[in-house]
């Protein structure tokens, strides 16, 4: 898991790169941007997932 993580900030920080190198009109804007913010949401997406709450489980006697 931790593996996934550290690959998910080295996408963060490429893609930053490339939308400091779009803002200098070298690579496109609209390519940069989104896979900026898709990988800042799948990073996201998995720290939080880890340790959610399942529910307790109770017995129900009907």
């Amino acid at each position: 898991m931790a593996a996934v993580i550290i690959f998910n900030i080295i996408v963060i920080l490429i893609s930053f790169y490339l939308v400091i190198i779009s803002f200098m009109n070298i690579f496109p804007i609209w390519i940069a941007l989104p896979l900026l913010l898709l990988s800042i949401f799948i990073l996201i997406n998995l720290i939080n997932g880890r340790h959610r709450f399942k529910g307790f489980r109770t017995r129900r006697f009907y």
